[in-house]
């Protein structure tokens, strides 16, 4: 009787142990993530960074992306998909290719296809900076390209063509479903042979990032 009186106590120790931290996790992360993932642990250019949403319930969306009518063109929205084979992702798995990456997945690169004066309002954790003007055929020199595919997208050179086989799964973004700089990298890296399922589209882009209090950082 006394051993199951001593499991019974243990028992019920370790229930309310639990529950209480349970209870103060849910008080801690007010909002969450998913409803069992209250936060990612990452490293941000060698620091420790936690990828969150804001806890304050009210917070409001940053002003700069709170314009709801863009002219048009040249912010015209853009397609759900952006080219075939190419696939569109939301912020989950774009979560879950950051946290790969963070874990020494050496084939994800993250693009922030933006222009200078616009990262300064915040990026995506662990994304780099590649302007879509480094990649158009129309401003870029051919070497700079050249050079983006074989040193950050892991492009081999060859006499004459580009060998894709170790290229990078490179998930693209800009500012928002009414963004134009990411969808044109992609239709240049498409152009010059870059394989359609090596690229994945975060189409909500900031503003969707933005919208959900996601953590960002500044170069």
């Amino acid at each position: 009787m006394r051993i199951l009186h001593r499991a019974m106590t243990v028992f019920l120790s370790t229930l309310t142990l639990s529950c209480t931290l349970f209870a103060a996790e849910e008080t801690d992360f007010p909002v969450k993530i998913t409803d069992t993932l209250p936060y990612v642990d990452l490293s941000n250019d060698g620091k420790p960074l936690r990828v969150q949403r804001n806890q304050d319930t009210e917070n409001m969306v940053d002003l700069d992306f709170a314009i709801t009518s863009r002219s048009c063109p040249p912010f015209c929205i853009q397609p759900m998909s952006v080219a075939s084979g190419v696939e569109t992702i939301g912020e989950l798995e774009l979560l879950e290719y950051i946290r790969r990456k963070d874990s020494g997945d050496n084939s994800i690169i993250i693009i922030d296809s933006r222009t200078g004066e616009w990262l300064a309002k915040g990026m995506i954790p662990t994304a780099i900076n590649i302007p879509w003007t480094a990649l158009s055929l129309k401003t870029a020199s051919a070497k700079s390209i050249a050079e983006i595919l074989e040193f950050q997208l892991d492009v081999i050179s060859t006499e004459a063509l580009w060998n894709f086989e170790n290229a990078k799964t490179a998930i693209l973004y800009c500012n928002g479903p009414w963004c134009g700089q990411s969808p044109t990298s992609i239709r240049t890296l498409l152009a010059l042979g870059y394989p359609a399922n090596r690229i994945k589209w975060y189409r909500m882009g900031m503003q969707g990032w933005k919208m959900l209090g996601l953590t960002t950082v500044t170069p």
